[in-house]
């Protein structure tokens, strides 16, 4: 089973942004040597006391640069806030710097005030995202094409170069809803799926759904599920418990807000809105989310816990966020990303 690890190049009151690049790009050497599978980057916009992350693709360039081994991916590329030629463009010159260790993770964020800043109305965030998507990947072809359509349009356009891998990177698709989970299993791609929206018994149901309709849609093998998921570690449980406990709270606190925010946006879908989720995210009780959002705990405690996610998902890959709420001192992340790749990773990979 592939473990990656999730990075947003975290910013925090007291730290420098050129600290946080420093901080970000030590566990990325971290991971190289330490065994991890890949890194996965976030995409985040006008939130300076959360992250730097604001050009993943540049930060994947120097990532493929100083690393041989890891895979580099997004997650996710926020398809609608950019030009889906310089993204198919971008993504493929990646492609070519890592030697084929890049993969390209898509969504359209469930969050819009990154569209609201750039006067991108929210409401045109899917019908943009599949244009954008369809012309990246016509653009992949290397041929010259046009394209006619509501947001964008391409005329005689011929994209150098074109991907290493071929046809081109591996897409991989954040499923938010159940339909959105049903139109990705029809059309074969890879998903990523996480627990802060849905509890363990509804993100079952919707990834036996997207497994079913890929196999109906005649798609070879059964579905490819990576699951996002808050990870801590510590040589004691007392450790694993009280370490990350303020980051994890303001975390859970922090996606309540956001859905509050969100609340009767247009465009937003039902597992997207406010619609008690907001509540029930900003309410959780520490207990509730050890036994249903995250996973914290000794070595031998996760490798439990990820066998039994793995049995209940099916899944074929973790990406661990291993500093969630941005709270937690770089030398015990260090620590924790230690404890997974020697102690829990060889237990149920």
């Amino acid at each position: 089973m592939f473990f990656g690890a999730f990075m947003e190049f975290g910013n925090r009151v007291g730290v420098s942004e050129a600290q946080a690049f420093q901080e970000g790009f030590r566990m990325v050497d971290a991971a190289e040597e330490q065994g991890l599978d890949g890194v996965w980057l976030a995409e985040l916009h006008f939130n300076p006391t959360r992250s730097v992350m604001s050009s993943p693709i540049v930060i994947a360039s120097s990532i493929a640069t100083r690393t041989k081994r890891l895979t580099v991916g997004m997650a996710v590329y926020v398809l609608p806030l950019s030009n889906p030629l310089r993204i198919a463009e971008e993504v493929a010159t990646v492609d070519h710097i890592s030697e084929g260790r890049f993969e390209f993770g898509i969504g359209r964020s469930g969050f819009a005030r990154s569209y609201d800043v750039f006067s991108i109305p929210y409401s045109e965030s899917q019908e943009r995202f599949a244009e954008s998507l369809n012309i990246i990947l016509q653009a992949w072809e290397g041929k010259e094409f046009s394209y006619e359509g509501k947001y964008y349009n391409v005329d005689k356009a011929t994209i150098s170069p074109v991907p290493f891998q071929q046809p081109h990177p591996p897409l991989r698709i954040a499923a938010n809803s159940a339909d959105t989970f049903v139109r990705l299993g029809e059309a074969g791609h890879p998903i990523f799926v996480g627990l802060r929206g849905m509890d363990i018994p509804e993100l079952r149901r919707n990834v036996d759904a997207y497994r079913k309709s890929w196999r109906e849609a005649g798609n070879p093998g059964d579905g490819d599920v990576s699951l996002r998921i808050p990870v801590y570690a510590g040589e004691t449980e007392g450790q694993a418990m009280d370490e990350p406990f303020e980051s994890i709270s303001g975390y859970f606190g922090r996606m309540g807000s956001l859905y509050r925010e969100q609340a009767g946006k247009s465009g937003l879908e039902a597992t997207e809105l406010a619609d008690g989720r907001a509540e029930r995210l900003a309410g959780l009780s520490y207990e509730d989310m050890l036994k249903t959002k995250i996973a914290f705990g000794t070595a031998e405690h996760l490798v439990d816990r990820f066998n039994e996610l793995k049995e209940e998902l099916g899944l074929d890959g973790v990406v661990a966020e291993l500093n969630p709420g941005g709270l937690i001192p770089e030398e015990r992340v260090l620590r924790s990303l230690k404890i997974v790749t020697e102690k829990v990773m060889p237990g149920f990979k």
